[in-house]
């Protein structure tokens, strides 16, 4: 058998793998950090210090893509949220310098985590679907809905994209940040939101279609549940012992449900986890 190969092996990416290595296959993964190959290696994960930049990618990486199944790229854009000018597409030129890597190592399948804030926040409130037209409003959903296009338009390999919503796990969510804070917008705009362990399950039911030649589809994943922002929020604060957030009432509130039908459905998946 050949690799998974993870370029990420972060919050998401590492236990990723891990999950991977359980069910048997055979994984490499990267990191930015020397300090972090030792993780990777004593968890059985093959690994690999890869620097990707805008000019050039520091690092093995034929070595790293060599032998590969299919590629999972797990790297988050790490954009500020307002719009940039066109000259600082940065995401999207790691992806332009990536891609003819891709094509040497002669990979014939890829894997990309995206994410829901390709679609715009609107007023009034719509659901979104796989076929609605994307309309980010941030600059790292800006980029991320060019670099989907760019590698699902490749001739010489099929990509499957997965839009994650926001990721939760036992020591990540967003009330540590917004408990105590006042004058948050949107009360009414629904949460989008999924646990990390239903990420995981996805890719691996993802990874079924790729032993099939069931590839090159998009998916939206979040969990079915979708409180208003004030419900969810102030429910949590409760639950964690953090002050309440308090949000502005007098304005229309602004939002989108994102719909995971086609998860449910095309990849047969049942959500494990609850988002509260």
């Amino acid at each position: 058998m050949n690799f998974i190969t993870i370029l990420g092996c972060g919050w998401f990416g590492l236990p990723l793998a891990k999950s991977l290595l359980s069910k048997g296959y055979n994984v490499k993964g990267s990191t930015t950090s020397a300090t972090k190959l030792k993780t990777l290696k004593e968890a059985e994960i093959m690994p690999f210090q890869i620097q990707l930049n805008e000019q050039e990618i520091i690092g093995n990486v034929s070595d790293f893509l060599h032998e590969t199944d299919v590629l999972i790229i797990a790297i988050p854009p790490g954009l500020r949220k307002e719009i940039l000018s066109s000259e600082e597409m940065t995401f999207i030129n790691k992806m332009k310098i990536l891609i003819p890597y891709i094509e040497k190592a002669g990979i014939q399948k890829v894997l990309f985590v995206s994410s829901t804030s390709v679609y715009g926040d609107r007023f009034p409130i719509v659901e979104y679907t796989e076929s609605t037209q994307n309309h980010p409003d941030t600059e790292s959903g800006r980029q991320l809905v060019l670099s989907e296009k760019l590698l699902q338009s490749n001739i010489h390999f099929k990509t499957t994209v997965i839009r994650f919503g926001g990721l939760l796990g036992e020591d990540r969510h967003p009330i540590k940040f917004l408990a105590g804070r006042t004058q948050i917008e949107n009360p009414d705009g629904p949460v989008n939101l999924i646990q990390r362990e239903d990420c995981i399950g996805i890719i691996i039911k993802a990874l079924d279609f790729a032993y099939k030649d069931k590839w090159g589809e998009t998916f939206n994943a979040v969990a079915p549940q979708h409180p208003t922002r004030k419900n969810y929020y102030q429910k949590k604060a409760q639950q964690f012992n953090f002050p309440l957030p308090n949000f502005v009432e007098d304005t229309k509130s602004k939002g989108k449900i994102i719909s995971s039908k086609k998860v449910e459905t095309i990849l047969d998946y049942s959500f494990q986890k609850e988002i509260w």
